[in-house]
């Protein structure tokens, strides 16, 4: 049987649900050292003096690291190195250290580093170091911040403005002129912090005798991170080892690169001995946010709805410092606005300013949200004011299926997309018409009644070198299969998707196939999993090595079955003549052939070993169609789902049960940030959301209801790419048919 496109059970799952996975936190090594960071209380002050002598003095206290200790010998993290590879018309990003020094920028800043032979001896060291403080003025509005009179947080940039970008197209003054509405509206769009099971965690051994500094560390791309401790410990990369082990999701936090990623390293290599961090839930959510847009739209309108052109302005609050994916958020955003519309006119302006808040960088969508939220409540207000239906306020913007590929008025290149038929399939499984006929019944004393529509458009896999990736197959002489890759898990289920990818391939069973990942010393490359490349990328790359073994072992089963190697098939443990079946051999019997010098082609390497990359040629674009059924309390505002349609593009689906994994996780996190989740601060720039209370992430707000619910087994994409293995990873998927 073939296993692509089969509900295969997870094979990570039995020792995850049984407590038998291996998290950094799970890691133990003799003679291990913890520590504990001092981080600021303050959102905007200059630091006077840092007291560390009573924390020396604890028992069981080892090292205290300052920003004054590291000076001249760690330099910081080079985030504008990393936001000048994007294409931004004005960049001022500072740089992000390591430890503050003169100065702090929002609460939770690392200001120093306890190391102790006990975690809660190195926390009673950090609540002995005195710091005094000269508190500044805090910047927290970004609007507020771009004033002529607004304290400069960073006085090397000397601005607020990190970043601008302008984009237009089209005749947008004619736009406006013919338009018979103009639609004006600013959707805010809150900071939120991620929040994944597993915090943050570093551990770091250093092997003099080997010369060797082995890191553990709970990240989405653990050769990215070899990278930059290459660069920012200033050692040569043969001397690294980074080890991802079971990552307990992430949502873009673990994809960026912290203080303690670096500061824990040097510890480990100073003093010789292991040294573990693990964060604390407090410090998980006040190290990384993501959203905090105000998006700003104009749209010029006819009187039949069709939108002529449109003009936005975004303004982003980065947070005080830059991270790796802080301009990625708003730069999608920009990019992105129009989703699956036709818009043939378009000014979009963006602003990123600095605020004294936590930094923000990717997360789930990574901009996506934003833009598809402003165009989705535009739409809504379009079929409001002009009184049309909002369903057919869609229908006539959706770019036509015979204009792919199509290039967007912001740059973007669509490869396929039939949206009216998405759109279409969902109004049929949520009975729009009778749910809409419903509302209009509704009594005063009645609940409120709504239904809601939206369409969006997703791009996977990234651009430039996240557009690589590397794998490597081999099959050992009992015919063992192990798949490598530089894809680095997080909770998409590579290890089954993979293994069923090599499954179906070489007609072998997929629990016959190991899937290894997130160490370099055991694969040299790979990005890692961001930006819904983990299948659509890693997996093709699997998929393309698999290939040239498929080829060698048909071509030396057709010496030994006598027959051309377009006859050989591969199925159920077996490779037979597909014209002859009885002349069959095993699966280890062919591999054991591989292995005979005898039997193997001059030319032909003895052994199966095979590397490969793929490149992504384009980042392909899906849709989906989404649509709800909310009753509201006339007394209270209490949302209750009564039910909830998804209709997507999926492309080839490597296994149902995974994607329909990605769709929960994705409604469920949407509702939660539609609902209840959100970070406050106060004036002060004091967090007022330092809890998981006080958060009401999405598992806390009833959203088990929204899991009733049906996913569209349809796809509509004009045409499909046969050469990518899925289109899969961050982005909320539906199973697909013909």
């Amino acid at each position: 049987m073939g296993y692509i496109g089969q509900p295969v059970k997870r094979f990570e799952d039995p020792r995850l649900v049984t407590g038998r996975g291996s998290f950094v936190d799970d890691i133990k090594l003799p003679g291990m050292l913890h520590a504990a960071v001092l981080r600021s209380l303050h959102a905007h002050a200059r630091i006077r003096s840092v007291d560390v002598s009573a924390a020396h003095t604890l028992p069981g206290v080892v090292a205290v690291l300052t920003g004054a200790d590291i000076v001249g010998v760690l330099q910081d993290i080079p985030t504008r190195a990393m936001a000048a590879e994007r294409a931004v018309d004005e960049l001022h990003a500072p740089e992000h250290p390591l430890l503050a020094k003169d100065k702090v920028c929002y609460v939770g800043q690392a200001i120093a580093v306890v190391v102790a032979h006990d975690p809660y001896v190195a926390r009673d060291g950090v609540d002995l170091i005195t710091v005094h403080y000269e508190p500044l003025s805090p910047v927290l509005d970004p609007l507020e911040a771009v004033r002529e009179d607004a304290p400069i947080i960073h006085e090397a940039t000397g601005t607020n403005v990190a970043m601008r970008v302008r984009q237009r197209a089209g005749a947008l003054e004619g736009a406006f002129a013919q338009a018979d509405h103009v639609i004006c509206q600013r959707y805010p769009v809150p900071r939120l912090a991620p929040a994944p099971l597993e915090t943050r965690g570093v551990i770091a051994h250093y092997q003099p005798e080997e010369h060797l500094l082995t890191v553990w560390i709970s990240t989405q791309a653990p050769h990215r991170v070899k990278s930059y401790l290459s660069r920012l410990l200033n050692r040569p990369k043969e001397t690294l080892r980074v080890i991802a082990p079971d990552v307990g999701g992430s949502f873009g936090v673990k994809d960026c690169i912290f203080p303690e990623d670096v500061l824990i390293p040097f510890l480990a290599l100073r003093l010789r001995q292991p040294v573990k961090w693990v964060e604390e839930r407090r410090e998980d959510m006040l190290a990384y946010h993501g959203r905090g847009q105000s998006l700003e739209v104009e749209a010029a309108v006819r009187r039949d709805g069709i939108i002529l052109g449109l003009r936005v302005r975004i303004v982003a609050d980065l947070g005080a410092y830059f991270l790796l994916t802080t301009s990625s958020a708003p730069l999608n955003a920009c990019r992105r606005i129009t989703g699956p519309y036709h818009i043939p006119a378009i000014n979009v302006e963006l602003m990123g300013v600095m605020t004294n808040k936590t930094p923000t960088g990717a997360y789930r969508g990574t901009g996506s949200p934003e833009a598809a939220f402003c165009m989705e409540r535009t739409l809504d207000l379009i079929a409001q004011d002009l009184g049309l239906d909002p369903a057919e306020v869609r229908r006539r913007n959706f770019i036509p299926p015979d204009a792919f590929p199509y290039q967007s008025a912001t740059g973007l290149t669509y490869d396929s997309g039939r949206y009216a038929q998405g759109l279409e399939r969902a109004l049929e499984l949520v009975d729009y018409a009778g749910w809409r006929d419903k509302a209009r019944q509704r009594k005063p004393d009645e609940p409120l009644l709504g239904i809601g529509l939206a369409t969006f458009t997703k791009s996977s896999g990234a651009a430039g070198e996240h557009r690589i990736e590397s794998a490597r197959l081999t099959i050992d002489p009992s015919g063992h299969i192990t798949v490598y890759t530089g894809i680095s898990p997080h909770g998409q289920g590579s290890e089954t998707s993979f293994a069923q990818i090599a499954a179906d391939a070489l007609g072998v069973n997929p629990s016959q196939v190991r899937v290894r990942h997130g160490d370099t010393a055991i694969f040299p490359s790979g990005e890692g999993t961001s930006a819904s490349r983990g299948l659509i990328v890693g997996g093709s790359a699997v998929y393309a090595v698999l290939q040239e073994a498929h080829q060698r072992l048909a071509l030396l089963a057709s010496q030994l079955l006598t027959c051309p190697a377009e006859d050989v098939c591969f199925q159920d443990g077996c490779v037979f003549n597909r014209q002859q079946q009885e002349a069959q051999l095993t699966f280890p019997q062919l591999v054991a052939a591989a292995y005979s010098g005898e039997l193997v082609p001059v030319g032909v390497d003895i052994g199966l070993d095979f590397r490969g990359t793929y490149t992504l040629p384009g980042a392909p674009i899906s849709f989906g169609a989404h649509a709800v059924v909310v009753e509201v309390s006339r007394e209270t505002g209490e949302a209750k789902i009564l039910k909830y349609v998804g209709v997507h593009d999926c492309g080839r689906i490597i296994n149902p049960r995974l994607v329909e994994g990605q769709i929960h996780g994705g409604i469920a996190q949407g509702i939660g940030q539609a609902l209840t989740e959100g970070f406050v601060y106060s004036r002060e720039g004091q967090p007022l959301t330092g809890s998981l209370l006080d958060s009401r992430c999405s598992g806390q707000c009833g959203v088990g209801r929204a899991f009733q619910l049906r996913c569209a087994p349809y796809r509509y994409a004009a045409h499909r790419r046969e050469d990518m293995a899925c289109h899969a990873g961050r982005a909320p998927l539906a199973r697909s048919h013909p």
